[in-house]
């Protein structure tokens, strides 16, 4: 009894809390902003060609994903999937990341390992691989932002408490030496106490992620993942620098002096974005509005200009997902129906159950 309560307890924090974050910064975000202007903003002029340019760099954007994480999958013995095949689980993941974060990413993983008759674990691994991968490419344009615009940067770290606070705790070595205690005493607990038998569970299950995540470094098609992973994060950024062309108040950002035609302001309003997905909420709802809002203020974005801006973003490119999504649905539903004919046909004693249907109902009739 007390085992289920703990159980439940457990997922109504895990779906609560993210919602729970959403509704809170989603209520300060009206608070903060007169969305009365905000729709005047919006309906100011909205370049709709812009908006539909956003909505196919995001479909280019997860096919390239699926593709990738489809090499990943065959070199941890996961069967060859056709390119679709491989795309529809990302469809999936992020349409169902609006209803619950990270539900997305469970379900591919369930979805593949059930399709493709292998242990989930070995899928999840390949997963954690994938967003290791893309964890390594914000940390990446996290560096180049800190190069390219740096005046930026200055000022948020100079203006806001919250900048120097991050920079006195990322410089902290105290902070760098406890990371390193703690993966020490996992490391000892996992090693030394591997008779015990929930030890002994959790290390069989952490060998299996370890098997899918190491392909990273062994599998063949390293070169193609790297074009990919390339191609993915080119489109994300491009998503978000097409989007600065849809509104007339965007405009300075693009055409002012030192702002590389818009690259500058977008590489750091979208590497604020990026970071701020790591707060669970729906879709980024709340956290990535305002890190972009935030970002964008940096600039003389005013916060009825930027919160015009990242809902249309965030809403126009939500409703491009839900699409995806459905479609991804309708694809699992017709993929389960030919299965289950396939197998209908393959099994002898269905087909001789059948034919004897069909002789008795004529039978019956007459």
């Amino acid at each position: 009894m007390a085992s289920k309560f703990v159980k439940i307890l457990e997922k109504t924090i895990d779906y609560a809390v993210p919602v729970g974050i959403s509704v809170a910064l989603v209520i300060w975000l009206f608070k903060k902003v007169n969305f009365t202007d905000v729709w005047h903003t919006i309906q100011a002029g909205v370049n709709i060609w812009c908006i539909i340019g956003m909505m196919v760099l995001t479909t280019l954007s997860h096919i390239s994903r699926g593709v990738r994480w489809g090499i990943q999958l065959r070199a941890a013995g996961v069967p060859r999937m056709p390119w679709l095949g491989e795309t529809i689980p990302i469809f999936g993941a992020y349409a169902l990341n609006l209803v619950f974060p990270r539900l997305g990413e469970v379900w591919r993983c369930v979805y593949v390992s059930r399709s493709q008759h292998v242990k989930l674990s070995t899928v999840v691994g390949t997963d954690i691989g994938d967003r290791g991968s893309d964890a390594v490419v914000v940390l990446m344009m996290t560096v180049v932002t800190l190069f390219v615009s740096r005046r930026a940067i200055d000022r948020f770290i100079a203006r806001y408490g919250v900048g120097q606070d991050i920079w006195h705790t990322v410089s902290d070595i105290w902070l760098w030496v406890g990371v390193i205690a703690v993966v020490a005493v996992l490391y000892a607990l996992l090693h030394y106490g591997r008779k015990l038998s929930l030890i002994a569970k959790i290390d069989g299950s952490l060998n299996n992620v370890w098997n899918g995540f190491r392909v990273l470094f062994t599998m063949k098609g390293r070169g193609m993942y790297l074009i990919l992973t390339l191609c993915i994060w080119t489109c994300y950024f491009m998503e978000f620098y097409v989007m600065m062309y849809a509104f007339p108040f965007m405009k300075p950002l693009i055409d002012g002096h030192g702002m590389a035609h818009g690259f500058a302001p977008g590489l750091v309003a979208y590497v604020f974005g990026a970071w701020s997905m790591a707060i669970p909420s729906n879709g980024g709802l709340g956290p990535w509005n305002l890190a972009v809002m935030f970002a964008l203020s940096l600039y003389g974005i005013s916060d009825t200009q930027g919160a015009a801006f990242t809902m249309t973003f965030w809403s126009t490119q939500s409703v491009w997902l839900v699409i995806q999504g459905l479609f991804a649905a309708g694809y699992v539903m017709r993929q389960k129906r030919r299965d289950a004919l396939a197998a209908k046909q393959s099994d002898p004693a269905a087909q001789e159950i059948e034919a004897a249907e069909a002789k008795i109902t004529p039978a019956a009739h007459n």
